[in-house]
């Protein structure tokens, strides 16, 4: 699990009208390092050329340099065209220092109209990234990235390279050689052998992927961050992603650990509105003490940064590496018992609350009738089942929770808070047409001594119509009021109550906290899991994220501890997803859904639903999901 934090100055490169040659665009940036100078390249994209024809925006590639306080000076022209196989421009820049000399390998556009037989790659050799020592044509054929390897691999000159961008499917290749002057040989060309050198980095059969920046050097391998655009061959449904795979250090052919999906996709608003909007392109990256910056193109009109924490990074990517959850061996630790009706089709999604030396779980059974209710289990370990009850503690008592034709209906997945001597309880009121968030109590004492007749009558706090599930109050009163969490539609939304009486205080807005990320593992849906988690560093949210192929994940975000309507933080891949057959198959597959969690000193114990039918239960160190959200 690890997070990406955007750089709070972004966009940090964007377009100069007092340069014409860069006045629409100045994207795709690729930087490196002169010494003790952070040096970048750039595509710069000029407006229209209104006097000549074609009439176009030519690109050139530019340099710059960043200061230390992350502005960018001394932004000049580095390589504009002049030959034949670049007339209609130059584009998207990779630059490596090997030795002593600088190579910027980068598109070069050759025809108008634009085709792909006249789109292929060049380098340019400089000393100092100011002026051009010499330049050539690299590939004979259609190809638009390619980058080099900033030291030799086993004595030989190694790259790699993005094959048929224009002729999809694209694959990336790798290439190695005795001679740097082979890369610009046409011979070399002819014998090099396509297939076997092109390494699989695609995930889906209608992706589209392409080579970010230079190979990065770490402990575990050769850093490889790419663009991955799923459903490419359908315009409107294009999503671009950023994407990194691990290479073997001695072997750059072998994948040894990747990114499961995408970790940065178009959300700010220079990512979604540009010369080509909603797009994230990865041109380079940084090793900058213990962090990865990342430099990539925004819309096709910035350069933007975003920085991950690499040992965060790598550890998620390597198949080998521990894992921050643990699942426990005896999963699942509750199922439907046989013979009990009440519970026949399902028992899971469970609350989970921890009083003296034991956890209650309210879990949601679902019965022969289609019908939700609530059962009661205790753990002392919280991990082994104590005692369960034998019938519901809680069943549907309101018009707003009762059956009105077939179908389900119900009490479903409760959330469970102590708050001024009383346990809370919202959960989802289900008449069978729309769901809503009801809210319920008890005391603490009855619910120690399991007086189930005691929970108050239930009230309905969301607006009738309008679907709203996955909710809870934080228990604590800010200087606001009461913050109360609940879904509408697929985001997480806040609302802030003045007191917690619900027979007075009802929902009645949407303060967006986080909503879904096209593209990535919680791009369709997103809802909380259990209630947030007090720490000295913010409330410690889990929430479960959907993605498009109607898998069920879990991540985690960071609240702001005075104010957590504040998103400070969250986790750009899951941190709990279905892997285990009790979390693939069932009634809903590929599903986990946690509902509930406790925290014991350092030990977060976490209740999740698995395919709808059973509950079970995994753990993590605090201490270690916080270091990876601060």
């Amino acid at each position: 699990m690890f997070t990406v934090t955007r750089s709070e100055n972004n966009p940090i490169l964007s377009p100069d009208r007092e340069h014409p040659w860069e006045a629409a665009a100045s994207f795709n940036w690729s930087p490196v390092k002169h010494g003790k100078e952070l040096l970048v390249a750039y595509r710069a994209l000029s407006e229209r050329e209104l006097l000549e024809e074609p009439k176009i925006h030519r690109s050139i590639i530019a340099r710059a340099k960043v200061e230390k306080s992350g502005k960018v000076v001394d932004r000049a022209p580095l390589i504009v065209p002049m030959e034949p196989w670049e007339k209609f421009g130059c584009e998207d820049p990779r630059v490596t220092k090997l030795g002593d000399s600088f190579y910027i390998f980068y598109t070069a556009i050759g025809s108008y109209p634009f085709s792909a037989d006249g789109i292929k790659v060049a380098v340019a050799k400089s000393s100092d990234m100011k002026t051009i020592d010499e330049r050539h044509l690299v590939t004979p054929f259609n190809a638009k990235a390619m980058a080099l390897f900033p030291e030799k691999i086993r004595g030989k000159y190694a790259a790699l390279v993005t094959l048929d961008t224009d002729h999809p499917p694209s694959n990336i290749a790798y290439v190695e050689c005795d001679k740097i002057e082979d890369l610009w040989s046409p011979a070399f060309w002819k014998t090099w052998n396509r297939e076997a050198n092109i390494i699989n980095f695609h995930r889906l059969p209608d992706d589209h992927i392409e080579l970010g920046g230079a190979p990065i050097e770490t402990p575990e391998g050769w850093l490889i961050l790419y663009s991955h655009i799923n459903h490419y061959p359908t315009e409107d449904r294009r999503t671009f992603g950023i994407e990194a795979v691990l290479l073997d250090r001695r072997n750059p052919r072998m994948i040894i650990g990747r990114t499961k999906g995408a970790f940065l996709v178009p959300e700010t608003y220079y990512e979604t509105t540009g010369m080509v909007p909603n797009v994230v392109f990865p041109s380079g990256g940084m090793v900058e003490g213990a962090y990865l910056d990342i430099y990539y193109g925004a819309a096709d009109t910035h350069g933007a940064t975003a920085r991950i924490r690499l040992t965060d990074l790598l550890r998620s990517m390597l198949p080998t590496a521990p894992k921050l959850l643990a699942r426990f061996p005896g999963n699942p630790i509750l199922a439907p018992r046989p013979g009990v009706a009440w519970e026949a089709h399902g028992v899971f999604n469970a609350a989970a609350l921890r009083l003296d030396d034991t956890t209650h779980l309210f879990y949601r059974a679902m019965g022969d009738d289609d019908t939700s209710t609530i059962g009661h289990a205790t753990t002392r370990d919280g991990y082994v089942i104590d005692e369960r009850s034998p019938k519901p503690v809680y069943v549907p008592r309101a018009d707003f929770e009762t059956k009105h034709h077939p179908g389900n209906s119900g009490c479903e997945d409760p959330r469970l808070v102590e708050l001024d001597g009383k346990i809370v309880m919202a959960y989802t009121a289900y008449d069978g047409e729309v769901p809503r968030v009801a809210v319920t109590s008890i005391s603490t004492d009855d619910f120690k001594n399991e007086r189930w007749d005691a929970w108050a009558m239930p009230v309905v706090i969301t607006p009738p119509d309008v679907p709203d599930k996955d909710a809870c109050i934080i228990p604590e009163k800010t200087e606001h009021g009461y913050v109360f969490l609940h879904r509408i539609d697929t985001s997480i939304c806040a609302d802030i109550l003045p007191t917690s009486d619900f027979t007075k205080e009802k929902v009645r807005r949407c303060i967006e906290l986080f909503s879904p990320r096209l593209g990535m593992w919680d791009g369709s849906k997103v809802g909380i899991s259990g209630p947030p988690i007090k720490t000295k560093k913010g409330w410690l949210l889990f929430y479960h994220g959907v993605s498009e192929t109607r898998t069920y994940r879990m991540g985690a975000v960071l609240l702001d501890l005075k104010d957590p309507t504040v998103l400070l933080a969250r986790t750009a891949v899951p941190l709990l997803e279905p892997l285990e057959d009790y979390e693939l198959k069932g009634v809903v597959p590929k599903v986990v859904f946690p509902c509930g969690n406790v925290l014991e000193d350092d030990m977060i114990y976490i209740y999740y639903g698995c395919t709808d039918f059973t509950t079970a239960v995994a753990t993590a160190s605090l201490k270690e999901i916080l270091a990876i959200l601060t």
